[in-house]
Formats: C-alpha cells, structure tokens, sequence
C-alpha cells in the first residue's frame, strides 16, 4: 500500500495492514503547556485494513536537556588550508522517563503476540508528571530541553511503526515574588578622549521600577543623559538574550539582540531625560535558571553610541516570568518611585509635633501676670515665619521638647520660669 500524507501526529500508512497510527492529547490546546505535577492523557489511535499480529503496543514519554558543540578546528600540521575538528562537548540530563503497555488483552498465542481485529482502535493512557520542579521546554544554539511522548508498534519481521508528540513545559515564574519587584538601578561615567586630547565626560543613569516582567509588557524606562563631551552622542536600549551552555567542565555561550529602542541625538553640552521611555518584550522562552547545563537569561541594556569611542553600556538584569504583576504590585512600585523622588520635601516639611501643655498648668495665676505685660503687641505671623520663627521651628524639628516628666510643675526659682517664657 502506497505511503499516504499524515498530518499532526499521524503516521503514513505503510505497506501492511496498518492504515493509520495516531496519538491524540487532551485538553492540549487549552492548556498551552504542561507543569511539575500535571497528569497527561490522551488516545493512541490504530486503523487496520485487516486483522494483525503484534508484539506489542508500548507508550514511551521523555524529557531532557542535551548540550553538544564541537570545538573550534584547528590547522592540521603540513596540509595547508585543511582543519581537523576539536573534542565534541556533551551534556545530557533526564527529567522524565516513562513506559507503558496500552496492549490490556491477552496474548493470541504461545508465542506472546497479539491480535487486533480489522477496523479503529483506541488506546487510552494517563500518566503523570513529577512533582519536582521541572524545566520549561527550549531549544536554543547549542542545546535544547525537550519532552515527548511517543507510541511504538511492534510487529514480527516487520520494522517498528512509532509516532510522537511533543510536550510543551513551563516552569512557572511568579513576578510578584518581593526578589522581582525591587527597582533596579545603575550609572555610569565615561571620559571621552584619551592622553590630554579629552573632551569632557558622558555620563549614564538608568533605572527600571522591577526586575521581572512577563512576555508583551512593555517595561518604562527611566534615564538621564549628560553630555559634557564634545561629540554628538545617541542613547539606545535593548533587551538582550544570554544562552550559557555547560558540558565537559567548559562553557559555550550565545548571545542575541531581541527589541531596541533609540532615543533623540544629544548635542555637546545638553542632557536628556527618559521618563518612562517604553520598550516591548517580543514572545520569548521565560528565564531559565533551574538547569544545571542550560541557563536562559535576559537583560536590559541602556547604552551611548560616541562617535570615535567605545559604547558607554550599562546593563539592568532582567528575569522574564510566566504569571504577570498584579496591579497592587504595580502600585506600590510606582508610589516607592514617588517617595524617592519627593524625599526632599521631608527637609523643608516639619511633621506636626505633639502639643506641648498648656501654660497655665506650670505657671501659677500669679507668676504670670508678673511676667506678662497687661496688653499684648500685634503680632505679624507672616513677618515671623519669614524672620526668626523659621529658624525655630526648624530648630525645633530637629531637637524635640524634653519629656513633660522632666518639668518640674511647682517651679521655686524665678531664673526658671523666665526660661520658660522664653521659650514659649
């Protein structure tokens, strides 16, 4: 019989008696992928043009990550332009190994096969997840972490017939977690020129509100830009991806720009300010930072392009999450912003004292007509809070009245209760 097309986990039908193997997944589409813990099931489907003979039926599901490179080629000795390879590196770690029979009927005979009637079959299955932390599914430069299931047919004489699936994993990351939602802060200076030709300093500051961020958010950027050199500077970020590979006690890394953003040209002596400049992130793997071979990390570049020069770069680190902030996170980030930036008002401010007791309950009747004139002056407040009272309230904030405990309610020296009119 003639190979037939197949589509999504089928198999053609191949010369015999099988016209159709299949493997079918429930709820794969809703779900989007698979966590620690999740039981996986699903169908395999058998068509037969006729009854046949097996071996067996198995369901095999597996998971692993597998790095491998090969090392740079060096020059062969006396052959001109030929290169020999290096050692390959490899690597290779199991998260999941599963088998099963879906054959539940007898064998037909003493010779342990089975036999399927003519017609479609199907052969449920259900297996389990392990509940230790599994690694979200990649496949990057030099390496990969996959999970798949597979159906295996095995029939007498005949190769095997298999068909596969694959399992799409996600490790969940949570950006509520207090460790990524801290602001991230950097700056840097850079001296344009060298020896005794310099021109002057280009400086750097950048900040983002947190740490983490889920794929399509779109992260503000905060930044300020002084240019004291001589030169026309450029300010740009980007969001970069770092793959760092580990096999044979060596590393491999691969790095790749994916999403910039360029701001307005800066002119010899300005500066710019970024106050919530916008950067998207494209649909990228979440951060991988729980395998021991494979590492996935982000970063958010904000960098000066100087003419003639080296980049002024500085780099804030990203961790891309799977469950996005809720709004009270984002709230509270945006009102910690605020406080840093209105903390100066807290030197001009004074907050609003204890009041202090009332005079009549440490001077007596007596001692006070003595001491205060029969008529009291006008008295122009907003002279005083321009004058001396301004000292003295700020006098004031900074050293507290003493504790009333401390005042002796039944002064007996006249020396003491002046002070204390002088200082009310």
């Amino acid at each position: 019989m003639a190979a037939e097309a197949a589509g999504p986990g089928l198999v053609p039908a191949a010369a015999g008696k099988v016209k159709e193997l299949a493997l079918v997944l429930q709820d794969e589409a809703r779900r989007g992928g698979y966590s620690s813990g999740d039981t996986v099931s699903g169908q395999v489907l058998v068509e037969l043009a006729g009854p046949l003979l097996l071996r067996a039926l198995r369901l095999e599901a597996t998971g692993r990550a597998w790095a491998a490179w090969s090392k740079a080629s060096v020059r062969a000795r006396g052959v001109a332009g030929r290169g020999v390879p290096g050692p390959r590196r490899e690597a290779e770690v199991r998260y999941l190994d599963v088998r099963q029979s879906l054959l539940r009927q007898p064998p037909a005979g003493e010779d342990g096969l089975f036999l399927l009637e003519a017609g479609k079959h199907e052969f449920p299955f259900s297996f389990q997840l392990p509940h230790e932390p599994l690694v979200t599914s990649f496949s990057g430069k030099y390496g990969s972490i996959q999970y798949c299931v597979k159906a295996v047919l095995e029939r007498p004489v005949v190769p095997d017939q298999s068909v596969k699936r694959e399992l799409q994993v996600i490790s969940h990351v949570d950006v509520n977690s207090p460790a990524l939602l801290i602001p991230v802060l950097r700056s840097q200076e850079k001296m344009v020129g060298c020896w005794f030709f310099t021109s002057g300093p280009v400086s750097l500051s950048a900040k983002i509100e947190r740490k983490g961020y889920c794929n399509e958010e779109a992260i503000p950027i905060y930044a300020e830009i002084e240019n004291c050199s001589s030169r026309l500077i450029v300010p740009k970020a980007a969001i970069f991806q770092t793959q760092t590979y580990l096999a044979s006690g060596k590393t491999k890394t691969f790095r790749q720009m994916l999403a910039n953003v360029r701001g307005n040209p800066i002119a010899s002596g300005s500066t710019d300010t970024w106050n919530g400049k916008t950067l998207k992130i494209p649909p990228v793997t979440p951060s991988i930072l729980n395998c021991c071979i494979i590492r996935v990390e982000y970063s958010l570049a904000v960098y000066i392009h100087i003419p003639g020069a080296n980049k002024l770069m500085i780099e804030l680190p990203l961790v891309i999450g799977t469950i996005p902030c809720t709004g009270f996170s984002s709230r509270n980030s945006s009102a910690g912003q605020f406080s840093v930036d209105m903390s100066w008002l807290a030197l001009t401010m004074p907050e609003h004292p204890e009041a202090p007791p009332n005079y009549a309950d440490i001077v007596s009747q007596e001692e006070f007509s003595r001491h205060v004139p029969a008529y009291s002056q006008p008295v122009d407040y907003e002279e005083q809070l321009c004058g001396h009272m301004f000292a003295y309230i700020q006098e004031f904030r900074f050293q507290p009245p003493p504790l009333y405990s401390e005042i002796d309610p039944h002064p007996t020296h006249i020396e003491e209760i002046q002070s204390v009119s002088f200082m009310l």
